[in-house]
């Protein structure tokens, strides 16, 4: 079973982003099946290393729409992405210094890390950007 479930409240409504953002859903899924099933240390230490480097690369994306569309909120969304990947390399971070691993914690923090962003910040980027293909 997944552990994230692709909403339509997830949608910005810039096809760009939502395509990244199913793949970011994707990725923490991925590495939520391969803990289920035995993953190894080294496996989910990668895997979150490419989680990290999507969602950096993604977050850029993000930005660049919203300073391009002179969103009002751009500065706060901004600094809740710095916070965010602050986050996960702590999560990161964590899982290296114990060589190990908590599945359930893992995947919980993963899941709250990304369905809150969602549903806050990317939440009024979607109606913004509504509004602005409306004008």
């Amino acid at each position: 079973m997944s552990l994230i479930e692709w909403k339509e409240a997830y949608s910005v409504g810039v096809a760009e982003v939502d395509l990244e953002h199913r793949g970011l859903i994707d990725l923490i899924n991925d590495l939520h099946a391969l803990m289920g099933k035995g993953a190894t240390y080294e496996k989910v230490v990668d895997t979150l290393g490419e989680i990290y480097a999507q969602i950096s690369a993604h977050f850029a994306l993000e930005e660049k729409f919203m300073r391009t569309s002179r969103y009002a909120g751009y500065s706060s969304h901004k600094e809740n992405h710095e916070e965010l990947l602050d986050e996960l390399r702590d999560i990161m971070d964590r899982v290296e210094d114990d060589g190990s691993f908590e599945e359930q914690r893992l995947s919980a923090e993963l899941e709250r890390w990304f369905t809150v962003h969602f549903s806050t910040h990317d939440a009024k980027l979607h109606g913004f950007e509504q509004k602005h293909q409306s004008s």
